[in-house]
Protein backbone atom coordinates (compact mmCIF):
# COMPACT_ATOMS: atom_id res chain seq x y z
CA UNK A 1 0.00 0.00 0.00
CA UNK A 2 1.57 3.36 -0.74
CA UNK A 3 1.41 6.32 1.41
CA UNK A 4 -1.29 7.99 -0.44
CA UNK A 5 -3.93 4.73 -0.92
CA UNK A 6 -2.97 4.78 2.93
CA UNK A 7 -3.73 8.53 3.99
CA UNK A 8 -6.92 8.05 1.28
CA UNK A 9 -7.94 5.12 3.40
CA UNK A 10 -7.54 6.70 6.87
CA UNK A 11 -9.05 9.92 5.93
CA UNK A 12 -11.88 7.56 4.02
CA UNK A 13 -12.99 5.64 7.08
CA UNK A 14 -12.30 7.97 9.92
CA UNK A 15 -15.03 7.56 12.43
CA UNK A 16 -14.83 10.89 13.70
CA UNK A 17 -14.83 12.57 10.30
CA UNK A 18 -17.38 10.79 8.88
CA UNK A 19 -19.67 11.42 11.78
CA UNK A 20 -18.41 14.74 12.70
CA UNK A 21 -18.36 16.30 9.47
CA UNK A 22 -19.23 14.27 6.24
CA UNK A 23 -22.37 12.94 7.93
CA UNK A 24 -23.27 15.38 10.53
CA UNK A 25 -26.36 16.41 8.45
CA UNK A 26 -27.44 14.98 5.26
CA UNK A 27 -26.48 18.46 3.36
CA UNK A 28 -23.54 16.61 1.43
CA UNK A 29 -25.06 12.90 1.14
CA UNK A 30 -28.30 15.14 -0.69
CA UNK A 31 -26.43 16.79 -2.84
CA UNK A 32 -24.81 13.51 -3.93
CA UNK A 33 -28.09 11.68 -4.20
CA UNK A 34 -29.83 15.09 -6.27
CA UNK A 35 -27.24 14.92 -9.02
CA UNK A 36 -29.16 11.59 -9.94
CA UNK A 37 -32.12 13.66 -10.62
CA UNK A 38 -30.38 14.20 -14.13
CA UNK A 39 -29.55 10.53 -15.02
CA UNK A 40 -30.81 8.03 -17.76
CA UNK A 41 -32.30 5.85 -17.78
CA UNK A 42 -33.53 6.48 -13.97
CA UNK A 43 -33.53 4.20 -11.63
CA UNK A 44 -35.75 4.15 -8.41
CA UNK A 45 -33.46 2.26 -6.31
CA UNK A 46 -35.61 2.23 -2.86
CA UNK A 47 -38.78 0.57 -4.99
CA UNK A 48 -35.67 -2.18 -6.34
CA UNK A 49 -34.49 -2.85 -3.15
CA UNK A 50 -38.26 -3.02 -2.11
CA UNK A 51 -39.18 -5.50 -4.94
CA UNK A 52 -35.64 -7.83 -3.85
CA UNK A 53 -36.93 -7.79 -0.63
CA UNK A 54 -40.33 -9.01 -1.49
CA UNK A 55 -40.53 -12.68 -0.39
CA UNK A 56 -38.46 -11.00 3.06
CA UNK A 57 -40.54 -11.33 6.31
CA UNK A 58 -39.65 -9.93 10.19
CA UNK A 59 -36.97 -7.42 10.68
CA UNK A 60 -34.89 -5.49 8.38
CA UNK A 61 -31.91 -3.45 9.02
CA UNK A 62 -30.64 -0.78 7.04
CA UNK A 63 -26.92 0.36 8.08
CA UNK A 64 -25.28 2.98 7.74
CA UNK A 65 -28.88 4.38 6.13
CA UNK A 66 -27.70 7.88 6.25
CA UNK A 67 -30.92 10.55 5.83
CA UNK A 68 -33.50 7.48 5.39
CA UNK A 69 -34.13 7.23 1.90
CA UNK A 70 -34.83 3.12 2.12
CA UNK A 71 -35.89 3.06 5.64
CA UNK A 72 -39.18 5.33 4.43
CA UNK A 73 -39.38 3.89 1.04
CA UNK A 74 -39.51 0.48 3.04
CA UNK A 75 -41.92 1.39 5.96
CA UNK A 76 -44.46 2.66 3.33
CA UNK A 77 -44.41 0.15 0.82
CA UNK A 78 -44.08 -2.53 3.20
CA UNK A 79 -45.48 -1.90 6.72
CA UNK A 80 -45.92 -5.34 7.35
CA UNK A 81 -41.82 -5.14 7.79
CA UNK A 82 -40.08 -4.01 11.21
CA UNK A 83 -37.45 -1.30 9.81
CA UNK A 84 -34.92 -0.32 11.74
CA UNK A 85 -32.32 2.31 10.70
CA UNK A 86 -28.59 1.86 12.25
CA UNK A 87 -25.93 4.66 11.15
CA UNK A 88 -22.49 5.74 13.02
CA UNK A 89 -23.43 9.92 13.07
CA UNK A 90 -26.07 10.66 14.93
CA UNK A 91 -26.53 14.17 13.16
CA UNK A 92 -27.43 12.64 9.99
CA UNK A 93 -30.31 10.65 12.23
CA UNK A 94 -31.91 13.40 13.32
CA UNK A 95 -34.29 13.87 10.68
CA UNK A 96 -34.98 9.94 9.90
CA UNK A 97 -38.46 8.92 11.72
CA UNK A 98 -37.71 6.06 14.76
CA UNK A 99 -37.01 3.54 14.97
CA UNK A 100 -33.08 4.25 14.71
CA UNK A 101 -29.86 3.87 16.53
CA UNK A 102 -26.46 4.73 16.67
CA UNK A 103 -24.29 1.53 15.57
CA UNK A 104 -21.13 0.56 14.04
CA UNK A 105 -21.71 -2.43 11.01
CA UNK A 106 -18.29 -3.85 12.77
CA UNK A 107 -20.45 -4.40 15.86
CA UNK A 108 -24.26 -4.63 15.30
CA UNK A 109 -26.46 -4.93 18.37
CA UNK A 110 -28.48 -7.46 16.53
CA UNK A 111 -28.87 -11.22 17.85
CA UNK A 112 -27.18 -13.74 15.67
CA UNK A 113 -29.31 -14.69 12.27
CA UNK A 114 -32.42 -12.18 13.89
CA UNK A 115 -32.90 -10.51 10.56
CA UNK A 116 -34.67 -11.40 7.55
CA UNK A 117 -32.61 -8.89 5.60
CA UNK A 118 -29.96 -6.14 5.88
CA UNK A 119 -29.23 -3.40 3.51
CA UNK A 120 -25.97 -1.92 3.38
CA UNK A 121 -26.25 0.88 0.75
CA UNK A 122 -22.82 3.04 -0.26
CA UNK A 123 -21.36 2.34 2.82
CA UNK A 124 -19.08 -0.04 3.37
CA UNK A 125 -16.14 1.61 1.08
CA UNK A 126 -16.25 3.36 4.95
CA UNK A 127 -15.31 0.70 7.17
CA UNK A 128 -11.19 0.16 7.60
CA UNK A 129 -11.70 -3.68 7.87
CA UNK A 130 -14.51 -4.34 4.74
CA UNK A 131 -14.58 -8.51 5.60
CA UNK A 132 -14.95 -8.28 9.11
CA UNK A 133 -18.25 -5.85 8.19
CA UNK A 134 -19.38 -8.87 5.85
CA UNK A 135 -18.88 -11.23 8.44
CA UNK A 136 -20.93 -9.08 10.90
CA UNK A 137 -23.58 -8.94 8.13
CA UNK A 138 -23.48 -12.20 7.48
CA UNK A 139 -23.75 -13.17 11.23
CA UNK A 140 -26.83 -11.53 11.77
CA UNK A 141 -29.13 -12.26 8.40
CA UNK A 142 -30.80 -15.35 8.90
CA UNK A 143 -29.98 -18.70 6.94
CA UNK A 144 -32.77 -18.15 4.34
CA UNK A 145 -32.07 -14.26 4.17
CA UNK A 146 -30.71 -11.70 2.43
CA UNK A 147 -27.92 -8.73 2.25
CA UNK A 148 -28.64 -6.00 -0.15
CA UNK A 149 -25.36 -3.95 -1.09
CA UNK A 150 -24.52 -1.27 -3.29
CA UNK A 151 -21.48 0.79 -4.46
CA UNK A 152 -19.94 2.43 -7.79
CA UNK A 153 -17.72 0.87 -10.07
CA UNK A 154 -14.51 1.79 -10.67
CA UNK A 155 -15.18 3.20 -14.15
CA UNK A 156 -18.17 5.82 -12.70
CA UNK A 157 -17.94 9.53 -13.32
CA UNK A 158 -14.31 9.50 -15.38
CA UNK A 159 -15.67 13.21 -16.37
CA UNK A 160 -15.95 14.35 -12.81
CA UNK A 161 -12.93 13.17 -12.41
CA UNK A 162 -11.27 15.12 -15.49
CA UNK A 163 -13.13 18.29 -14.51
CA UNK A 164 -11.04 18.58 -10.86
CA UNK A 165 -7.81 17.59 -12.25
CA UNK A 166 -8.55 20.28 -14.88
CA UNK A 167 -9.60 22.75 -12.33
CA UNK A 168 -6.81 21.57 -9.75
CA UNK A 169 -4.34 22.09 -12.40
CA UNK A 170 -5.46 25.43 -13.11
CA UNK A 171 -5.56 26.74 -9.91
CA UNK A 172 -2.00 25.05 -9.48
CA UNK A 173 -0.65 26.80 -12.52
CA UNK A 174 0.33 22.92 -14.00
CA UNK A 175 -1.36 21.11 -16.67
CA UNK A 176 -3.22 18.40 -14.47
CA UNK A 177 -3.79 18.62 -10.53
CA UNK A 178 -4.33 15.64 -8.68
CA UNK A 179 -6.70 13.44 -8.69
CA UNK A 180 -9.89 14.16 -6.32
CA UNK A 181 -10.84 11.41 -3.64
CA UNK A 182 -12.57 8.94 -4.33
CA UNK A 183 -14.85 7.27 -1.96
CA UNK A 184 -16.17 3.87 -3.43
CA UNK A 185 -12.42 3.40 -4.17
CA UNK A 186 -11.94 0.99 -1.32
CA UNK A 187 -15.35 -1.45 -2.29
CA UNK A 188 -15.50 -1.19 -6.29
CA UNK A 189 -18.12 -2.71 -7.87
CA UNK A 190 -15.61 -4.69 -9.61
CA UNK A 191 -14.79 -6.05 -6.45
CA UNK A 192 -17.68 -6.60 -4.05
CA UNK A 193 -18.70 -9.44 -5.27
CA UNK A 194 -15.66 -11.34 -4.50
CA UNK A 195 -14.88 -9.77 -1.07
CA UNK A 196 -18.96 -10.78 0.16
CA UNK A 197 -18.65 -14.21 -2.05
CA UNK A 198 -16.38 -14.59 1.03
CA UNK A 199 -19.18 -15.06 3.67
CA UNK A 200 -21.81 -15.12 0.99
CA UNK A 201 -22.85 -18.60 -1.18
CA UNK A 202 -24.53 -16.77 -3.86
CA UNK A 203 -24.00 -13.21 -4.90
CA UNK A 204 -25.96 -11.48 -7.80
CA UNK A 205 -25.24 -8.35 -9.14
CA UNK A 206 -27.67 -6.12 -10.90
CA UNK A 207 -25.49 -3.48 -12.64
CA UNK A 208 -26.98 0.34 -13.00
CA UNK A 209 -25.21 2.00 -15.67
CA UNK A 210 -26.49 5.63 -16.98
CA UNK A 211 -25.62 9.30 -18.14
CA UNK A 212 -26.34 12.51 -16.17
CA UNK A 213 -26.96 15.46 -18.58
CA UNK A 214 -26.80 18.48 -16.60
CA UNK A 215 -27.54 22.44 -18.58
CA UNK A 216 -26.61 23.77 -15.24
CA UNK A 217 -23.37 23.53 -13.58
CA UNK A 218 -25.20 23.65 -10.05
CA UNK A 219 -25.66 20.22 -9.54
CA UNK A 220 -22.06 18.96 -10.50
CA UNK A 221 -20.89 21.93 -8.45
CA UNK A 222 -22.80 20.67 -5.28
CA UNK A 223 -21.73 17.23 -5.85
CA UNK A 224 -18.08 17.82 -6.02
CA UNK A 225 -18.53 20.08 -2.94
CA UNK A 226 -20.10 17.74 -1.20
CA UNK A 227 -16.94 16.37 -0.02
CA UNK A 228 -15.16 19.07 1.38
CA UNK A 229 -14.89 16.95 4.39
CA UNK A 230 -12.05 15.50 2.75
CA UNK A 231 -10.84 19.02 1.37
CA UNK A 232 -7.80 18.51 3.54
CA UNK A 233 -7.12 15.20 1.63
CA UNK A 234 -7.18 17.24 -1.74
CA UNK A 235 -3.84 18.97 -2.02
CA UNK A 236 -4.52 21.79 -3.46
CA UNK A 237 -6.86 24.37 -1.92
CA UNK A 238 -10.68 23.07 -2.22
CA UNK A 239 -12.84 26.15 -2.61
CA UNK A 240 -10.98 27.33 -5.79
CA UNK A 241 -10.36 24.59 -7.36
CA UNK A 242 -14.75 24.10 -7.15
CA UNK A 243 -14.55 27.94 -7.96
CA UNK A 244 -12.04 26.43 -11.33
CA UNK A 245 -14.29 24.21 -12.11
CA UNK A 246 -17.28 25.95 -12.40
CA UNK A 247 -15.91 28.77 -14.73
CA UNK A 248 -15.02 25.24 -17.03
CA UNK A 249 -18.52 24.38 -16.73
CA UNK A 250 -20.19 27.66 -17.81
CA UNK A 251 -17.83 27.60 -20.48
CA UNK A 252 -18.27 24.02 -21.74
CA UNK A 253 -22.46 24.20 -21.39
CA UNK A 254 -22.32 27.41 -23.31
CA UNK A 255 -20.27 25.64 -25.94
CA UNK A 256 -21.58 22.27 -26.06
CA UNK A 257 -24.97 23.09 -24.43
CA UNK A 258 -25.12 19.94 -21.69
CA UNK A 259 -22.28 18.22 -19.52
CA UNK A 260 -22.86 14.73 -19.55
CA UNK A 261 -20.94 12.27 -17.19
CA UNK A 262 -20.98 8.10 -17.56
CA UNK A 263 -22.55 6.72 -14.34
CA UNK A 264 -21.84 2.96 -13.01
CA UNK A 265 -23.34 1.85 -9.95
CA UNK A 266 -24.74 -1.62 -9.08
CA UNK A 267 -26.65 -3.43 -6.47
CA UNK A 268 -25.81 -6.49 -5.13
CA UNK A 269 -28.08 -9.32 -3.67
CA UNK A 270 -26.13 -11.75 -1.08
CA UNK A 271 -27.85 -15.17 0.02
CA UNK A 272 -26.00 -17.36 2.14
Amino acid sequence: MTELSAAHDAAVTDRNRLAGSAYSSDRDLAARQALYEWKTPRYDLPGMVAEQLSEVRGRVVDIGCGNGTYVQRLRRDRPDLAVLGLDIAPGILAGVPAPVAVADVTHLPLATASVGAALAMHMLYHVPHIPRAVGELSRVVARDGLLVVSTNSARDKPELDDLWQRAAGDVLGTERGPARISLSARFPLEKASAILGEEFGRVDTIELPGTITVHDPEPVIAHMASCRAWADQHDVPFEATIERARTILVDHIAQHGAFEITCLGGILVCRH
